[in-house]
């Protein structure tokens, strides 16, 4: 069988979107630890944040940039991918946001390279992965999923709600180890944002390139007083 099933593409979301594929998202709060340091996060309002930070942020920026690098690689457009690459490395203000991106998106495009090699798609994947380790491209984390997700055959809306998903477990993860919320309250909190994520990917898939970005001052303020932190558990 092959991943161009509609099987076979469901395997390769759930693999790539699986919290336990070490992409480096373990290490990341998502802005989340900044808000809590700066005492910014009342009882139960983790999952208030996670919906802005969708609306306002992801879904203009790593989604967008995601939905629209999907269509390059499908055309195996590797200029206007790396186009995109970079695009979105200089809408990320913060030195601890484009660090976190990079270093996700080279661990998940070079692990992908080799979990998928001699299968179907294996071949673009090695090539982004080769672009990315001769540091023709910065190598940030949607993007490197947009070339997976395209050369595996999973359409653009599946590869873009995959990985919103995939943020949203890793950011309500980071609100328990965090102690912002408990087991329970991470499950509805993920459950709750699905409808959100509908509405992101959507928008997602019919943005321009030329609007990636986002406006979120609150969180890029947080994230700079987090890159000097005396203390931090997570990497953003």
């Amino acid at each position: 069988m092959t991943t161009s099933t509609s099987i076979g593409r469901l395997l390769v979301s759930l693999q790539l979107s699986d919290s336990a594929f070490p992409s480096g998202f373990y290490t990341m709060s998502h802005g989340l630890e900044g808000f809590a340091q700066a005492r910014l996060i009342p009882a139960g309002g983790a999952g208030a944040l996670l919906e802005d930070l969708l609306v306002a942020s992801i879904g203009p920026g790593d989604a967008t940039a995601l939905a629209r690098a999907h269509n390059a690689a499908e055309r195996r457009d590797w200029d206007a991918v790396t186009e995109l690459d970079h695009l979105l490395f200089a809408s990320k203000l913060n030195a601890e946001l484009r660090v976190a991106s990079t270093r996700s998106g080279r661990q998940l495009i070079d692990i992908a390279a080799e979990t998928f090699a001699g299968a179907e798609g294996g071949a673009d994947i090695a090539e982004w992965a080769r672009r990315v380790k001769a540091k023709a491209s910065p190598g940030c984390q949607p993007v490197a999923t947009a070339v997976c997700y395209a050369a595996t055959g999973v359409p653009v809306a599946e590869a873009v709600a995959s990985d919103l998903f995939a943020f949203c477990v890793s950011f309500a993860g980071a609100a328990l180890r965090l102690r912002l919320t408990d087991h329970r309250g991470a499950q509805v909190m993920l459950r709750e944002i699905q409808p959100i994520i509908e509405v992101v990917t959507a928008d997602a898939a019919v943005r321009p390139a030329a609007d990636i970005g986002g406006f979120v001052p609150n969180a890029d303020i947080a994230s700079a007083a987090h890159e000097r932190a005396d203390a931090r558990l997570f990497t953003s």
